[in-house]
């Protein structure tokens, strides 16, 4: 009889490369190893060499940039999405897209199962893990952070080392960083390590090395950058006029946003399992993309279409969050922001100095702003009677009357 085949997400650090090993002998099972280019950059090299070094029988890179930026970042951005007003859901998004392809690499191979290396106590098992029950609940999903045998074999980073020193499995045995990392197209976050102490100052000086995207906004330039933003139904088309895809507009915006500071949050966070946990990210581009697509809105979308959306966006922003990107939902709240962003079409100006996005002019051909009916002085439209206030003010104020009487006389 054929092996079982698992489709195992793979970074290549050494949890994934012990985990590969473990699975192939656990289970006696063929390992398909898959890592999706998201924007990792250099992360990337020397994967497949060392899948198949340490025993994956196929290996499979795909380049999912154009893909992350079009379906999932771009849709979400739409949405006005932050998690507990600050996360732009960098790690978030990225995850129903890997679950995604994996489930595709799945059925393409004839895989039974999945596997990750997320660990229990984290939100990323939870994200893979809905993922994949929404697209696909007949494959199995193998976590081997929650199998007891694996946690008594691998207590600690020690035991994993010397495993794989045991094994042939080629991974570096240097010391931890104080931190863990997960970069993408949109961000990188950080945690665990010294930032697990939330009195720890990840601005200091001496933490100025952990950064790879963007510099302090003490040393961004002392002169600012102007940028124009086009839109089209809320998406960015443009940068400066020149026409842009998706993923080239992230990677121009992560640029320009880390060249002068931009982006840099550091928070304590409400994860799904129940705990609160301190992470610091990094999303220049991000953040660029998010302020300028709320200016553009300020003048193209109605007033009341714009109080529904953002009603729901603290809804919206916790599936992203907790992992039901696949969720119906999900998927009925995105077609109302979809229509929310038909008339979302403009062009933002910003500058950028020192680590701030500050508006500097918006205009629309399909702008609600009138200056005509706005003005200060004489309406030539003859569009706004300002006798009318008496008669709208005399009918909002009628129930705070009555309340106030009643409350006077008990």
């Amino acid at each position: 009889m054929a092996k079982q085949k698992i489709v195992l997400a793979y970074s290549g650090g050494l949890d994934t490369s012990v985990i590969l090993k473990w699975l192939k002998e656990t289970y006696d099972a063929e390992i398909i190893a898959f890592t999706a280019d998201i924007g990792q950059k250099e992360e990337l090299d020397g994967l497949e060499e060392k899948a198949l070094a340490t025993g994956a029988s196929k290996v499979y890179i795909d380049d999912l940039r154009d893909e992350f930026a079009n379906d999932f970042i771009y849709p979400m951005f739409q949405a006005g999405a932050m998690y507990e007003g600050q996360y732009l859901l960098g790690t978030s998004i990225a995850r129903p897209l890997i679950a995604k392809r994996m489930v595709d690499i799945a059925r393409e191979e004839g895989a039974t199962a999945i596997a990750h290396g997320a660990t229990g106590k984290g939100n990323d098992q939870v994200r893979f893990e809905l993922g994949v029950a929404g697209l696909a609940p007949d494959i199995e999903v193998i976590a081997p952070w929650r199998n007891e045998e694996f946690r008594n074999s691998f207590p600690g980073r020690a035991e994993m080392i010397a495993y794989a020193e045991a094994h042939g499995i080629p991974v570096t045995a240097s010391a931890a960083k104080s931190y863990s990392m997960d970069r993408n197209l949109l961000h990188i976050s950080y945690e665990s390590g010294v930032l697990e102490d939330p009195w720890f100052d990840a601005s200091a000086e001496d933490s100025k090395d952990m950064y790879l995207l963007s510099v302090s906004p003490e040393d961004a330039p002392d002169e600012a950058e102007y940028l124009e933003l086009t839109f089209e139904k809320g998406n960015v088309v443009a940068l400066n006029g020149e026409s842009m895809s998706p993923l080239q507009v992230m990677e121009k915006l992560n640029e320009l946003g880390g060249k002068h500071g931009i982006g840099r949050v550091d928070m304590v966070e409400n994860r799904f399992v129940g705990m609160k946990s301190r992470g610091v990210y990094e999303t220049p581009g991000g953040t660029i993309l998010f302020t300028a697509h709320r200016k553009m809105e300020s003048i193209t979308m109605d007033r009341e279409v714009m109080n529904l959306r953002d009603s729901l966006i603290t809804r919206y922003s916790t599936l992203v969050y907790n992992g039901f990107w696949f969720a119906p939902e999900r998927l009925a709240l995105q077609a109302l922001v979809t229509e929310s962003q038909k008339n979302v079409t403009g062009t933002v100006r910003v500058k950028l100095y020192k680590g701030n996005i500050i508006g500097a002019g918006v205009k629309s051909p399909v702008s609600l702003y009138n200056p005509d009916i706005a003005t200060m002085e004489a309406d030539p439209t003859q569009a706004y009677d300002q006798g009318d206030a008496t008669g709208f003010i005399r009918l909002n104020a009628l129930r705070l009357k009555v309340a106030t009487g009643v409350n006077q006389n008990h």
